[in-house]
């Protein structure tokens, strides 16, 4: 029988009424014959609430009861999801990650999804019952609960859905789509009837919040088609695939932006006490994401590397750094805040020279200094002041003709 996964969040288990709601669709589903799996993400009052007394109590409190607290509010949810259907007159059941085989790596807030096993998952959906899965959590090796840190309901989802060779996922957000950039920021910004799988991951790590990275990742790699759609409107949703149809030859698809970017900048007295590997090793073994790197040797000049990190993640960095300053050998380390980066994506500038050039021409006709840069085939990222963040997004949705170029 053909299966679909639904990841309901946010608005969708916002209170008892969403809820009733969002179980008509998996009703739906059901009725015209599929199996069909529900994966929830956590509430997020519940979170709040679990979050302010945990630190009612703790400033430090272990990563591991931290996990076996908040793995509850995506429970509650599942359970509250699983009594709905119940209510409508459907068998439904409720799974924890951990029943429902979601193995992971130790990394407690931030754990990594190795394997599926999905035996009682199949067994139920043999039977005939709606399985409604608690997302964003899983079981490690030790039999320790583990979360999955951003993005790990919809994670969850797209590797269940590889697991039991679903025939696709409707992942339902807070907005009607994925569009050509924030419309909440971006004047004209229009929603693309489809996008690419790369693009798509572009977008995820370079500002667009509407799916994390890991979850196209997956989807990308098990051929897993995906449609983002709005908990509030019955609209056509955004299919997320390996290849799309290109609308009137769009070279750039999409504007992405993000704030609070930090540049950190790490000097040496000699070339030779640098080693780029030994650093972004140590980084990596702390989950630090780097973005752009640029690495300065100059004759007469000490030599550098700097990159830039999320706000969020700057406190650990900085501890990182200090704690291996010996065996990393460098002799200071600097910073820069208010800082933004702004990218253009699009598959067509692989085989569109001059892109890159457009965007620096009309960055300076507005008077934005770019203060770093990385490209690769299907992307051009600039580092600029935060303040001029929107500014530059919609100069650059306008210079691309965005707005206009984009059929409905």
């Amino acid at each position: 029988m053909t299966r679909i996964v639904l990841k309901f969040g946010g608005a969708a288990i916002a209170s008892t009424d969403r809820i009733q709601e969002f179980a008509k669709k998996a009703v739906a589903e059901k009725n015209r014959g599929l199996d069909v799996v529900v994966v929830t993400s956590a509430m997020g009052r519940t979170a709040k609430e679990l979050a302010k007394m945990a630190r009612d109590l703790s400033d430090d409190a272990s990563k591991r009861e931290l996990d076996v607290l908040f793995s509850t509010s995506s429970q509650v949810a599942s359970a509250l999801c699983a009594i709905a259907l119940q209510e409508a007159g459907y068998d439904a059941v409720s799974l924890t990650g951990w029943q429902a085989g979601l193995l992971t790596d130790a990394k407690h807030r931030n754990a990594r999804i190795g394997d599926v096993a999905v035996n009682r998952i199949e067994k139920h959906l043999a039977q005939g019952q709606i399985v409604v899965v608690a997302g964003e959590q899983g079981i490690d090796g030790a039999q320790n609960i583990t979360t999955l840190g951003k993005g790990g309901a919809e994670t969850t989802a797209v590797a269940i859905a590889a697991a039991i060779n679903a025939e696709r996922v409707d992942i339902f957000t807070n907005v009607e789509g994925v569009y050509t950039a924030d419309p909440n920021h971006i004047l004209g910004a229009k929603k693309l009837k489809e996008i690419s799988y790369d693009e798509m991951l572009e977008l995820s790590n370079l500002g667009s919040h509407i799916l994390h990275p890991r979850a196209v990742e997956l989807a990308k790699k098990f051929q897993i088609p995906v449609i983002i759609r709005s908990c509030e409107l019955d609209v056509t949703g955004t299919l997320l695939k390996e290849e799309v149809e290109v609308e009137k030859n769009l070279i750039v698809r999409g504007v992405a932006f993000e704030s609070d970017i930090i540049r950190l900048t790490v000097g040496y007295d000699a070339y030779s006490d640098a080693s780029l590997a030994d650093m972004f090793t140590v980084l990596a073994e702390n989950r630090i994401n780097v973005d752009i790197i640029v690495q300065a040797i100059i004759d007469g000049l000490k030599p550098s590397v700097s990159f830039t990190i999320l706000k969020e993640e700057f406190a650990q960095a900085l501890h990182v750094l200090e704690n291996s300053k010996l065996s990393l050998g460098f002799s200071f380390a600097d910073f820069e805040v208010g800082l933004a980066k702004v990218s253009i994506i699009g598959s067509g500038m692989a085989s569109n020279p001059g892109v890159a050039a457009r965007m620096f021409d009309r960055l300076r006709r507005e008077g934005i200094p770019v203060k770093m840069v990385s490209t690769s085939e299907i992307k051009v990222s600039v580092v600029v002041p935060q303040d001029d963040m929107i500014q530059a997004a919609n100069a650059l949705h306008a210079e691309f003709n965005l707005a206009e170029a984009l059929q409905e």
